[in-house]
C-alpha cells in the first residue's frame, strides 16, 4: 500500500527546521546596534526615566553625571552596613510594602519614592522634611549620584538567612529591573510563590556582588 504525504506537509517540516536553526534576536545597542552580550551597559534620560541598553564604546562617551541628555549608569553597589532608618521613619512614608528606592530627580528638583508593585513602578509622595532626616542621619546619601545611583530599601524578609532589613546604594538600573521581575513574576492578589521567589533570588545576588559601606560619623 502506498503511503501519500500531505501536500502541506513539506512546507510544514520545513517552517519546524527553520525555527529550530533560527536563533533568539539578539538585543542591539540602542546607540550603534552593536550587537550586545547579556551583561551591558545603560544610559537614562533623566527627564522621562528612559533607560537606553548600550554597548561599552558608547557608553563610555558619557558621563554619571552633567546636563547631558543622557547619563552613564554605574556599576557599583554598596551594602550599606551601618545604615539608621527607624520603623517610625519607615511608617511615615506610608509605602504600602515594606520595599522601595529613593533618588535625587534633577529634572523633578527632589528626591522621589518609588515602589514596585504588579503594575509596575509607584511613586509615593515624599516630604522634604522626612527624606532630611534620614539624609542627616546618614551622610553617605550625599555620595549619591542624582538621576544614576539609588538608596534602595529592603523590609522585607522573605529568606529566613536574609537580614530584617537591607539598605544598599545602587545603579538605578539595578531597582529598575526589580521592578519589572515583579511586575512579570506577580500572581494573584499575594504575588504567588514564584515572585517571592525571585526577590529572595534577586537580594541574595545583589548581597554578593555588593561592597560593604558602613558610616564612620553620624550627624
Amino acid at each position: 500500500m502506498t503511503q501519500t504525504k500531505s501536500p502541506n506537509a513539506g512546507s510544514a517540516f520545513a517552517t519546524l527546521r527553520r525555527f529550530v536553526r533560527e536563533k533568539p534576536a539578539a538585543e542591539r545597542c540602542q546607540m550603534c546596534g552593536a550587537e550586545l552580550g547579556s551583561e551591558h551597559q545603560h544610559l537614562i534620560e533623566p527627564s522621562v526615566r528612559s533607560l537606553q541598553c548600550v554597548c561599552d564604546a558608547c557608553a563610555i562617551l558619557f558621563g554619571s553625571q552633567g546636563e547631558t541628555k543622557y547619563r552613564r549608569v554605574p556599576r557599583r553597589s554598596r551594602l550599606l552596613t551601618d545604615f539608621q532608618f527607624t520603623g517610625g521613619q519607615w511608617d511615615a512614608l506610608a509605602i504600602p510594602i515594606g520595599m522601595a528606592f529613593f533618588f535625587k530627580s534633577t529634572s523633578a528638583g527632589r528626591v522621589i519614592a518609588l515602589y514596585p508593585s504588579p503594575a509596575g513602578a509607584m511613586e509615593s509622595l515624599l516630604e522634604l522634611e522626612a527624606w532630611e532626616e534620614i539624609a542627616k542621619s546618614n551622610p553617605i546619601l550625599e555620595q549619591m549620584q542624582p538621576d544614576v545611583e539609588a538608596l534602595l530599601v529592603n523590609r522585607v524578609r522573605g529568606d529566613r538567612n536574609a537580614p530584617e532589613a537591607e539598605y544598599y546604594l545602587v545603579p538605578v538600573d539595578e531597582c529598575y529591573r526589580l521592578v519589572g521581575m515583579i511586575r512579570t513574576s506577580w500572581r494573584g492578589l499575594s504575588g504567588g510563590a514564584e515572585v517571592w521567589k525571585e526577590i529572595n533570588r534577586f537580594f541574595a545576588q545583589l548581597r554578593a556582588s555588593s561592597s560593604s559601606a558602613g558610616e564612620v560619623a553620624h550627624a
